[in-house]
């Protein structure tokens, strides 16, 4: 049974997709009520403070305090598609002992915004996250516990596939199917065809949202 993923610390707000009928051959994601999650705003209520949607930019943080909240901090991360490696930073401050996997080398941010303190963060030059320089495949899922997909694209199959296969749970917050080795058909939900992959590799899905801009409903598979 797909059930929806509650946290005290996160809000849950509106989605605003960036995938349009018409201009794309899929349909987006469902309302958060479809999913069974609390809308804390009407469309046409002006929000504010914890309710008030942030920027895309956040997504790093918001993400990391839904771990934290979620998982326990002894368990090995695999941060799919990670980019810079925010992420993987801000977990292994948290204690996760977390690994990008990225094929193009990239070099941490100097700084970011701690969303709790509401400050500037400056990242040493020095510092520097675990990596693996190469395209996620379901093999690499195997010596860790939990594995994220942030907008990963084209390793959403592969991540549900190692999810079953080793029997990690799976994180994914993903913004389309773009590259994946199977699409659904036209006219369909991408976002329900991926929920329904899961399920057909025998995945149990819980639903969560994060408040920001943008694609910002994700799923927990395992």
């Amino acid at each position: 049974m797909v059930q929806p993923v509650r946290n005290a610390t996160l809000t849950c707000i509106a989605f605003t997709g960036c995938v349009v009928l018409g201009t794309h051959k899929h349909l987006p994601p469902p309302s958060l009520e479809e999913l069974g999650l609390e809308s804390f705003g009407r469309p046409d209520e002006r929000l504010s403070g914890a309710r008030l949607l942030k920027p895309k930019k956040f997504r790093f943080q918001l993400l990391a305090d839904f771990i934290e909240t979620n998982f326990d901090a002894s368990m090995r991360v695999l941060d799919v598609g990670g980019g810079k490696g925010l992420l993987t930073y801000l977990l292994r401050l948290r204690g996760y002992a977390a690994c990008v996997v990225e094929p193009e080398f990239q070099v941490l941010p100097g700084k970011y915004k701690d969303l709790n303190t509401n400050k500037r963060v400056k990242i040493p030059q020095t510092e520097s996250v675990p990596r693996i320089s190469d395209n996620f495949e379901v093999e690499l899922a195997e010596n860790f516990d939990l594995i994220i997909g942030l907008h990963a694209h084209g390793s959403n199959l592969k991540m549900l596939e190692a999810a079953a296969r080793f029997e990690k749970p799976c994180v994914l917050m993903p913004c389309c199917v773009i590259g994946e080795s199977a699409t659904p058909t036209p006219g369909e939900s991408w976002f329900k065809w991926l929920v329904h992959m899961a399920e057909e590799a025998g995945l149990g899905v819980e639903y969560f949202c994060l408040n920001f801009k943008g694609q910002n409903v994700g799923f927990i598979a395992r």
